[in-house]
């Protein structure tokens, strides 16, 4: 029971980490024109939705928020899940653009966006 209480606080304070190794890589980004980037935007909002989501969670262990706000957490893990497999399927195709034999009309893309 005490884990279940503190644990949002943890994901938290490890939400602060990522969100400084992300800082990192988009300033990497903005160094190197030729880095895709477009699937770890998608990570990125799906990192964002995990911290709106643990707020609303510390917010309602507090009490300040009803317990009928706990029916959100579906909506949150779906928008999570939606930006994984989006990034997973972006990074698919860029990888399959890149590394595969080369395939008509498609080209390597520029500035994270892929062209046909």
């Amino acid at each position: 029971m005490a884990l279940a209480m503190v644990a949002p606080y943890y994901n938290l304070a490890l939400v602060l980490i990522v969100l400084g190794l992300f800082v990192k890589l988009f300033r990497t980004a903005q160094e190197n024109p030729d880095v895709f980037i477009a699937p770890w935007v998608y990570l990125f909002v799906a990192v964002a939705t995990f911290v709106v989501e643990e707020v609303v969670t510390v917010l309602r262990v507090m009490g300040i928020l009803p317990p009928e706000v706990r029916n959100l957490n579906g909506f949150f893990e779906l928008v999570i899940i939606v930006c994984f497999v989006y990034a997973l399927l972006l990074q698919r195709q860029y990888a399959n653009a890149v590394f595969a034999h080369p395939v008509a009309g498609v080209r390597v893309p520029k500035k994270g966006k892929l062209r046909k």
